[in-house]
């Protein structure tokens, strides 16, 4: 559920370049998709706003789907 709902939000951040569907099946990290440095600043603010968490935009962590969703929720427990 936070995987898919994180996707969303990459989407969303990519202001209509990327699809969640695509983000989910891409075997790739986040910039190889397309994601852009105005889009990651999007992206952080829209994680940090909905889950309540901090995101620096230098964690490598970021540069996966998996990885940032990793990150969420171990600032969710």
């Amino acid at each position: 559920m936070l995987r898919e709902r994180v996707a969303e939000l990459v989407a969303k951040a990519s202001g209509g370049e990327l699809a969640a569907a695509d983000v989910l099946a891409a075997s790739c990290g986040l910039p190889a998709l397309g994601l852009n440095s105005l889009a990651y600043l999007r992206l952080i603010d829209l994680v940090e706003t909905e889950f309540d968490c901090d995101v620096d935009l230098d964690g490598g962590y970021l540069d996966t789907l998996d990885g940032l969703v990793e990150h969420i929720a171990g600032q969710l427990k």
